[in-house]
């Protein structure tokens, strides 16, 4: 891909992150996001596994019929990139494409640890930061993605909080 759709992609996802930032978010809202996860896959006959931690405490997890314990595997990496940076893992993947670099080697991590694949996403409190990841696997890296933007994006339209 060539820097510039890259550059492309870097913004739209930075962008993503900017606008979708919760004044609140509860263990119900998790809930409620991850249940809206699961009926958008449902529409379109697919199957993926959701992960919301927050405050480092695993408060949905879901794993539909037609995943494999493997979803959980790329959960775990790729909430890793999260916790970390800050950043989705999706934005992680171009940033590092952007430089022309290795994550892994530049991070000194093991790809057995950390996957900046998309599909994690960070939880945001406006005011206070990152609390917490939203993970989806079981589709493309930009599929798992746009589920989580598309999730956020309705709840935060819904419950009044842009």
């Amino acid at each position: 891909m060539e820097n510039t759709n890259i550059q492309e992609k870097l913004d739209l996802i930075k962008k993503q992150e900017e606008k979708l930032v919760f004044k609140r978010f509860s263990n119900e809202d998790a809930l409620e996001i991850g249940l809206s996860i699961i009926e958008a896959t449902k529409k379109i006959n697919k199957a993926v596994s959701i992960n919301i931690v927050k405050n480092g405490q695993t408060i949905f997890h879901h794993a539909m019929d037609g995943t494999t314990p493997d979803q959980d595997e790329w959960i775990k990496k790729k909430t890793n990139v999260v916790l970390r940076h800050h950043h989705s893992s999706y934005y992680m993947r171009f940033y590092n494409e952007m430089k022309n670099r290795s994550y892994f080697e530049f991070y000194s991590v093991s790809p057995f640890d950390y996957a900046i694949h998309g599909g994690a996403f960070p939880i945001t409190i406006e005011g206070t930061g990152v609390i917490g990841v939203i993970t989806v696997s079981g589709l493309s890296q930009e599929e798992d993605h746009g589920l989580i933007v598309e999730a956020f994006t309705k709840f935060l339209t819904e419950t009044s909080q842009f």
